[in-house]
């Protein structure tokens, strides 16, 4: 019986907390390519400017994915990118810190990009996209912890457990337009545009304020009773619509479109480019799209999904009275799915009351400012800062929000060929050296080289894989329409 109930506390019950107990929850992500006059249609989700300022007439990403996560709340332990998980385990970390955990993935289907000439480029294309951020108030937690008594007892009393969880993922369908609105001597500045046509496919949150327990004596024991508490969480209905009475084709349905509502976001940005003042010779290759300095900003992602409440989306007013350490343990000590979590909270907790309608979530709405710079001989320098604004935009609703901060990559490059490595340091502040390597239309990256060397690393970092293919030869000179012979 102990062992049953240790085991259970070693994992079932800190999931449960970091999911009630949350302070504060919260793509591109292809970093290799961030500023470069190669990336074609997959510099869109970083600025929908740069998409102008590339030698190539047309690119089309056949299909690229990236996932990035980051978290302090766990390990996995005895597994690498290039060894067996056959002995790899999950294990709870331990320590008096607050805890959190970041996951974004992004998945690109069929973009594609067209040069109308040299000052102007459109692109489209579908993506499937999630972001989801969770972060604890400081408490204490160890794995040899057998139930819910032992948990407070080595948490000061006077703690106050309280935070938020949000996750959204959904579907978009984008056009993007950009130009070249300013071209002389000393620089060429260009400004694009990206509209976006949502459709929010899952959405949660959870929230816990002000969560406190009063320490009792009992001869020479001590037990702990629930003193106070508010909480809200919801999901979106999409998961109540799947019913195995139904068949997979039209659950997926319902999932995706009977059941998911629209939503509407747009990018803006704008990129500037400082030409080399160096004088060229007719034995000069065509040197229209260089630079001596790029520089881009961009806002990207302003907007936000909305999703109808699942059934059994819940506002909690507070704990009973006399609820003890003891009566968590054996309420939810045989919990097995979210009916029976349920119901067990309810015999808990007053004021447990469903909630209804819709609610939103606003997109990572974020500022990004991205400098280029060439170094000869086919080197350049990037730097890229991210700045969260979601909150700001999102006022009184839910929100996520971008995991980036500043990322630095030195990269060699060429038409088919490079060599890339982003150096990232990102909100959580994670610092990780990653790779990345061109050859022709695979790009192939990794954000943290611990999740090939480390086996205790795999939980922070991800990858990306992109599979874009180009025309044989860049554009020429002849594409600039100003050069035409004018038509009657």
């Amino acid at each position: 019986m102990a062992h049953r109930i240790e085991n259970k506390m070693k994992y079932i019950f800190p999931v449960l907390l970091l999911c009630l107990s949350a302070k504060s929850l919260t793509a591109q992500n292809y970093h290799a390519v961030e500023g470069s006059s190669f990336a074609g249609s997959l510099g869109v989700g970083n600025n929908p400017a740069s998409i102008v300022n590339t030698p190539f007439p047309w690119d089309i990403d056949i299909i690229s994915l990236q996932l990035k996560s980051a978290t302090n709340a766990f390990t996995i332990q005895n597994y690498s990118l290039i060894s067996s998980a056959k002995n790899s385990k999950f294990v709870m970390n331990n320590g008096g810190d607050n805890r959190y955990a970041d996951v974004n993935f992004n998945v690109n289907l069929l973009n594609a990009r067209f040069a109308l000439n040299r000052k102007q480029a459109f692109a489209f294309g579908a993506n499937l996209r999630g972001y989801g951020r969770l972060k604890t108030a400081p408490f204490n937690y160890n794995d040899t912890l057998h139930n819910v008594n032992e948990f407070f007892s080595i948490n000061d009393i006077a703690n106050s457990y309280h935070g938020n969880f949000t996750g959204s993922s959904w579907l978009e369908g984008f056009l993007t337009y950009s130009q070249t609105i300013l071209d002389d001597s000393r620089g060429r500045l260009n400004a694009g545009i990206t509209v976006k046509a949502m459709r929010g496919i899952t959405g949660a949150y959870a929230n816990l304020d002000n969560g406190t327990v009063t320490q009792n004596n009992n001869g020479t024991s001590q037990y702990y009773t629930l003193k106070t508490a508010s909480a809200t969480y919801g999901y979106s209905y999409n998961y109540d619509g799947w019913q195995d009475s139904k068949s997979s084709t039209q659950n997926l349905k319902d999932f995706v479109v009977t059941n998911a509502r629209g939503g509407f976001s747009f990018d803006v940005g704008v990129e500037y480019l400082i030409k080399s003042q160096a004088l060229s010779t007719v034995y000069d290759e065509d040197d229209y799209f260089d630079y001596d300095w790029k520089i881009g900003v961009s806002l990207l992602d302003i907007g936000r999904n909305q999703y109808v409440y699942g059934n059994k989306s819940r506002a909690i007013a507070g704990p009973r009275a006399n609820v003890t350490d003891d009566d968590l343990d054996r309420k939810f000590d045989s919990v097995s799915n979210f009916n029976d979590f349920d119901d067990s909270l309810a015999t808990i907790v007053n004021g447990f009351s469903r909630i209804n309608g819709k609610f939103k979530i606003q997109n990572p709405t974020r500022l990004v400012v991205n400098v280029d710079k060439p170094l000869g001989n086919d080197f350049y320098m990037n730097a890229n800062v991210t700045v969260n604004l979601s909150s700001v935009f999102a006022g009184s609703i839910h929100h996520v929000e971008e995991l980036n901060l500043l990322t630095l990559t030195p990269r060699w490059e060429t038409k088919r060929w490079g060599v890339y490595m982003p150096i990232q340091y990102n909100i959580e502040g994670q610092f990780w050296v990653g790779g990345a390597f061109k050859a022709g239309p695979l790009l192939l990256g990794i954000h943290n080289w611990a999740n090939i060397f480390s086996k205790n690393k795999m939980q922070n970092g991800g990858g990306y894989i992109a599979i874009v293919i180009r025309p044989s030869k860049m554009t020429k000179a002849k594409m600039d329409k100003r050069l035409d012979c004018p038509t009657n």
